[in-house]
């Protein structure tokens, strides 16, 4: 059985049977080409689906089916190793840092202690069911009005008072809960 250009999108067993004639080849072909034998098994995958999404552009009387599956994989690869070689790049430059001199550190270390009621707060308010904590965040640490917490979320603003109401009552014993936006 021959590929039939457009067959391979609308028939399940001729998929299977072009899969099966060609799973092999294509394990091969990627095999030589990487050596971590997850990505071959993922690359492969994603030949397969590459092949279903582009039957259609088959055309038998420019070549095999095998020598157009060949230039799907080639694709794929291809397209892989560009993805790979931006994350590699921005995991470069994400991570590149550059030495910090004494007065960086010392202005790093009085940030991080003047938020440390923030982090407290953050770490109280983890207990308190989302929408409770997201209204509670921007009124308290952020310093909105309810209302425009509210909008911020994309509730109303009744529904944003009912729960500042419910996250200040749950951690009334913490002084920063009180304070806020009195706008």
């Amino acid at each position: 059985m021959r590929l039939k250009r457009g067959k391979l999108a609308t028939d399940p067993v001729a998929f299977e049977a072009f899969y099966r004639r060609h799973i092999d080849a294509v394990t091969r072909f990627l095999s030589r080409r990487v050596d971590d034998p997850h990505t071959v098994a993922d690359l492969a995958a994603d030949v397969f689906l590459a092949v279903f999404d582009s039957a259609h552009t088959y055309r038998p009387g420019k070549g095999s089916e095998i020598a157009w599956l060949y230039g799907v994989a080639r694709n794929t690869l291809s397209s892989e190793r560009r993805r790979a070689l931006r994350e590699s790049q921005l995991t470069y430059r994400v991570s590149g840092r550059r030495p910090l001199d004494s007065d960086d550190v010392s202005r790093l270390e009085e940030q991080i202690d003047a938020e440390q009621p923030a982090r407290a707060a953050f770490e109280a308010m983890a207990g308190l069911p989302d929408g409770e904590r997201a209204v509670l965040e921007l009124v308290v640490l952020e310093q909105l009005t309810p209302s425009e917490a509210a909008m911020a979320l994309g509730i109303r603003p009744g529904t944003a008072m009912v729960r500042l109401h419910r996250a200040r009552k749950a951690l009334r014993d913490l002084p920063f809960v009180m304070e806020g936006n009195p706008r």
